[in-house]
């Protein structure tokens, strides 16, 4: 494991996981908190299993981003919040800013988007945690990797980018086009009509991209027969526009401050006593070193 290494929490992504994936569970006055347990349970298991020099967590905000402007149904399919998770939200936040990590958030983009930005920002090694696959197009073989937190039977994973090339068949960054060209239901991301992933694949296979698809269409005719051909050319506008509403952006206007995001750089007994009131005893024993405890620790070896 790297002497540094960032971890940036999509705190949107992993609240969902954690709201579906945790039973009913309730404060002992009878607050409804079992996203928030489950959300502290996989940032604490993260941080005690990869020992993280640097955290911060990022959320979306309710505000349109800048993919509802550029197409109305972007998501447009997905239902609210749920009431009993929204209500759970400031509580997550809580748990966040008492452990005294950084949440990042910007109006007019998602949280993918902002921690884009920030892991090009960082100049250490870098750990996505996620329930969101689009996340993946961010790995980078020398920098950036994904972690999947498990779900029912389904275990955890990481992501790195020979992890992605073995079950997807290209590199990371060309999952931007296979969205643009097999679209994403999940995101109301059409891509190109009659175009499924299997296709999708071969053709990003063969030719590298979307714009170098449309380039090649006669060679597309010879290997890939005139129906693919024409189904790209019917579809050429829709492609072009699903693979940029597929782009996570890298430029959000935030910076990363490395130094406010040390993971052992807050007040433990003030974290003990908001864990008691939410009746979390037993994460007490998961809570990362303080400072003082740290430099005991580190003195000792």
């Amino acid at each position: 494991m790297e002497k540094e290494r960032l971890v940036l929490i999509d705190g949107h992504a992993v609240l969902y996981r954690a709201f579906h994936a945790f039973p009913v569970l309730t404060t002992p006055k009878g607050e409804l908190v079992n996203a928030v347990y489950g959300f502290t349970s996989i940032l604490l298991t993260v941080i005690e299993e990869f020992r993280p020099s640097h955290i911060a967590v990022t959320f979306d905000r309710d505000k349109p981003t800048f993919r509802h402007t550029q197409y109305v149904g972007y998501k447009a399919q997905r239902e609210e919040m749920p009431t009993d998770l929204s209500d759970q939200q400031n509580r997550v936040e809580e748990v966040v800013m008492v452990l005294n990590m950084p949440i990042f958030a910007v109006e007019g983009f998602e949280a993918d988007d902002v921690i884009g930005t920030l892991a090009v920002q960082a100049n250490v090694p870098v750990m996505i945690v996620t329930g969101d696959k689009d996340a993946l197009q961010l790995v980078d073989k020398q920098k950036v990797v994904v972690y999947m937190p498990g779900r029912g039977k389904i275990p955890a994973k990481i992501y790195d980018q020979d992890l992605v090339e073995k079950e997807y068949g290209f590199k990371p960054k060309q999952i931007i086009d296979l969205k643009g060209l097999a679209g994403d239901a999940s995101d109301n991301i059409a891509g190109v009509k009659g175009v499924g992933p299997k296709t999708a694949t071969q053709l990003l296979q063969k030719f590298g991209s979307v714009e170098r698809i449309y380039e090649n269409l006669d060679q597309v005719r010879e290997e890939f027969r005139e129906r693919v051909a024409q189904l790209l050319i019917d579809g050429h506008e829709s492609a072009i526009l699903s693979k940029k509403l597929a782009t996570i952006v890298t430029d959000v206007p935030i910076t990363l401050d490395l130094a406010a995001c040390a993971v052992h750089d807050y007040d433990k007994d003030k974290t003990i006593k908001l864990f008691e009131d939410l009746g979390f005893r037993s994460l007490i024993k998961k809570l990362p070193n303080d400072d003082f405890e740290q430099m005991v620790q580190e003195t000792l070896l």
